[in-house]
């Protein structure tokens, strides 16, 4: 069984995924999907704050270098 977790945003009654999906899973297989929901402000911000947790500040710079330079986000050769 192959296991994968995946961010995803509801839209229009479908789940669409935020990243790209295992390429294990073949176009039209049935998954199984389990649903955990921030469900208030203080559990969002929970698991914001969690991000970082056990990042050194290098780690944690490196991350965000890395977030704040999109040109490549949305290109073939990645």
């Amino acid at each position: 069984m192959i296991e994968q977790t995946i961010d995803a945003i509801f839209e229009n009654g479908v789940f669409r995924p935020l990243l790209p999906i295992n390429e294990a899973i073949a176009e039209g297989q049935q998954v199984q999907i389990v649903i955990k929901a921030p469900e208030s402000p203080a559990e969002i911000l929970e698991l914001a704050r969690d991000v970082y947790a056990g990042l050194s500040e290098e780690e944690i710079t490196a991350v965000e270098q890395i977030a704040l330079n999109r040109q490549h986000f949305f290109t073939e050769d990645g």
